[in-house]
């Protein structure tokens, strides 16, 4: 237990003293802080077009019969989300692999290796230290989201705001080191360190972006801006009568989007964030026994990721040439 803390020690020191670290913890929170500005200003944009559209009735004598938009501020971490999907992920992959690939560089791998250190000892140390350094993110951006929230989305928080602002740290978390841990892995694993890298973004590539955007493209729904079946003002029981009749076509879909973690990671999110109206202003039971499958398929996977990075970085691997 005493190496894994000296080699995640010695982790955590190597990523502060790595300008590259920095410059990709900057970049997401400026992501984060963009989103909040843009969806405050959404915001504001909505709420002087229905001011104008009510003056206009007024004027005209006619009833006012529209309801106001309403400002949830929890929904303008949508943009953030997604940038954690896609940007995090991408980081992620970027570390794991470079916690490997510097010590190759350097020359300092073989010089660890010459002590004698349990079989898991370095993994796990490096595993460790990147997981503290994520959860260190992780809790910068939860910081500066709400920060951003209560300042420029002028928005009040509640604690139970904050508890789902929480637990989407802690999802995005487990999200981060799903990525993080399998990059280490498929680093470690091949003779050529360009090799790793490759296969890492080549696998980012098609869970992030590719199978995603596939099932996106596949739902009717999002083939008019604001919702298909919202533009044509069909109720959702509705919605659901209709959908019924194309059901195998929605079980392909929908299995097409789930085959990618990061639509689980997604799905549990906006649920805790009440982005997905359903959720809205919910108790977080109610959103729980609905999405707790996804949590758990979260938790496993990230699991599964770090258990192949302790298996593939032996020392046979990792002086292999």
């Amino acid at each position: 237990m005493t190496d894994i803390w000296t080699f995640s020690r010695k982790e955590v020191r190597d990523l502060s003293r790595d300008p590259l670290s920095a410059v990709l913890v900057a970049v997401l929170a400026v992501a984060v802080v963009i989103s909040v500005l843009v969806g405050a200003a959404q915001f504001r944009v909505q709420l002087d077009a229905y001011t104008a559209y009510t003056q206009q009735l007024l004027h005209a004598g006619s009833p006012v019969t529209a309801a106001p938009p309403q400002l949830f501020p929890l929904q303008l971490l949508q943009g953030g989300v997604e940038y954690i999907e896609i940007l995090g992920a991408l980081f992620a992959v970027i570390l794991g692999y470079g916690t490997i690939a510097k010590e190759k560089h350097r020359g300092t791998l073989h010089l660890m290796l010459t002590r004698p250190v349990r079989r898991f000892a370095l993994v796990g140390g490096k595993l460790l230290g990147l997981g503290l350094v994520w959860l260190i993110v992780v809790g910068v951006l939860a910081t500066v989201s709400t920060t951003t929230i209560w300042a420029v989305g002028g928005a009040a928080l509640s604690y139970h705001d904050l508890v789902r602002i929480g637990l989407a740290a802690i999802a995005a978390w487990i999200y981060l080191m799903f990525w993080t841990a399998l990059s280490v892995g498929l680093t470690a694993l091949p003779r050529q360190l360009s090799t790793g890298l490759i296969v890492s973004l080549a696998l980012w590539l098609i869970v992030v972006l590719i199978l995603p955007q596939i099932g996106d493209t596949m739902d009717p729904d999002n083939q008019v801006p604001g919702g298909l079946f919202a533009s044509l003002q069909i109720k959702t029981t509705n919605e659901l009568a209709v959908m019924s009749h194309f059901g195998s076509y929605e079980t392909i879909r929908n299995s097409i989007e789930i085959s990618s973690i990061e639509k689980h990671f997604e799905r549990l999110v906006f649920g805790f964030l009440g982005i997905k109206e359903k959720f809205n202003q919910q108790p977080l039971t109610y959103i729980w026994a609905n999405l707790y499958g996804y949590a758990i398929t979260l938790v496993a996977a990230s699991a599964g990721a770090i258990v192949f990075a302790a298996v593939a970085t032996t020392r046979r691997t990792l002086q292999r040439k």
